[in-house]
């Protein structure tokens, strides 16, 4: 696992080389089939098809195989020559790009023939060089980086993150670092830390009726700016699933239409809590019948998605990405999911005031990935309840927080929490 301010992993290029292209062209003019004839056969359109002999479109997996199929090829090769490398080259790539050349030549030396020593002009000998240690391959299917997100977003590849779940600091001021230190010793601040009631001590939440015209103003500017640099390493028709809040939801929904994105609808959380001002501060006596605000018996979660190049169906096999998994072939994915609050137990492994229960989230991790492949980021990880999640759902995931409390303690909770069985 990366810890500290982590190195970047390198993505394969959504760049593909024209080599698979030139190999399906020669294969299929070999047959004597035309592009109208089988594209027919493999059931795709005959411009995706021209697409691909160009270099222009990515091959999926299943793409690949009806391909071989169909031209009586091995699959293996064309895996290849599209850029799909085998599990343990990746993960060099991945976690060692610095150390990359040295390490796959260690690891396939075995498989290569011994190259010519090389002559110098002055006929000097060769100075052995120092064998490299190789460490061990990271085996966690996600990564964990503390740093901040905008930071770590202006440096991540284009178009190389699927999708987006995560539950930021919507209210902003109540993650600042005077703030949080206030939640720390359990008192003052925007923070509401709610007395014991009948033996159930309530979580602390912020109270966000407290900020003012320029706080929210400045909220939008913030997740506006956030917006674009998702946009840009999202791919097309990848979603973003952001949790909000009654209050402060048109702003955010409205920085992210701003940036591009297409709004897509909300999922509705619906989970009963303690939440809401059930009686005047200090005039609870005085006046019995009154509420200060409605009690919250929802929470909503805005969905965008990046927009699609061409179809959702061109896009799913280009992609992977356009729409939502389905919860079976029977049932879509709906936007009203029941939750219970976050359990005692979740809450001990991973004690983060924003925590969200797994029950809920890996129902939408497992939604963000419509062919249940690619990359679930999450810029605000927190707890690591996304990424736990993700790890329960069998998806890799990538999680970025920049307190480090809470990156220390996600670090700890993810494993044990995405092992719960619900």
């Amino acid at each position: 696992m990366m810890d500290g301010r982590s190195r970047q992993r390198i993505t394969p290029s959504t760049e593909y080389s024209p080599t698979f292209g030139q190999r399906l062209r020669e294969e299929r003019q070999a047959t004597g089939r035309s592009l109208s004839d089988l594209a027919k056969t493999l059931q795709v359109t005959k411009g995706y098809l021209s697409r691909l002999e160009r270099g222009k479109a990515k091959p999926s997996k299943v793409i690949i195989e009806s391909i071989a199929q169909a031209l009586k090829i091995d699959s293996g090769s064309l895996k290849v020559l599209a850029g799909d490398l085998p599990d343990d080259v990746r993960q060099i790539l991945y976690h060692h790009p610095e150390d990359a050349p040295a390490l796959l030549r260690e690891t396939f030396e075995e498989y290569s023939s011994p190259a010519p020593a090389r002559k110098s002009n002055n006929s000097a000998k060769s100075i052995p060089q120092k064998k490299r240690r190789r460490e061990p391959l990271q085996k966690e299917p996600y990564e964990l980086i503390e740093a901040d997100c905008f930071d770590w977003l202006e440096r991540r590849a284009p178009d190389s993150i699927h999708a987006v779940v995560t539950d930021p600091p919507y209210g902003l001021k109540e993650y600042t670092s005077e703030e949080k230190q206030k939640l720390r010793r359990g008192r003052g601040g925007i923070w509401r830390i709610p007395p014991t009631l009948n033996g159930y001590t309530r979580s602390p939440l912020p109270r966000f009726t407290v900020l003012t015209h320029e706080e929210k103003d400045s909220l939008q500017k913030f997740f506006t700016q956030w917006a674009i640099r998702i946009l840009r390493v999202l791919v097309p028709g990848g979603h973003v699933f952001i949790a909000t809040n009654p209050l402060l939801s048109h702003l955010v929904y409205a920085a992210l239409e701003q940036a591009g994105f297409e709004k897509r609808g909300e999922i509705i959380r619906l989970v009963q809590t303690l939440r809401g001002g059930d009686r005047p501060k200090n005039a609870h006596k005085e006046f019995t019948n009154v509420t200060v605000m409605p009690r919250s018996g929802w929470e909503p979660w805005g969905l965008f998605r990046k927009p699609c190049r061409g179809r959702v169906q061109d896009n799913l096999r280009e992609w992977k990405t356009g729409g939502l998994r389905r919860v079976s072939e029977e049932q879509p994915f709906g936007d009203v999911i029941k939750s219970a609050p976050t359990r005692g137990m979740e809450r001990e492994i991973a004690p983060h005031p924003s925590l969200k229960p797994q029950a809920f989230m890996r129902q939408i991790v497992r939604a963000a990935l419509p062919l249940g492949e690619g990359i679930v980021l999450d810029p605000f990880m927190g707890g690591g309840s996304t990424i736990a999640a993700a790890c329960a759902v069998g998806y890799y995931s990538i999680g970025i927080e920049t307190d480090r409390e809470y990156y220390n303690m996600a670090v700890q909770a993810i494993p044990k929490l995405g092992s719960i069985s619900l």
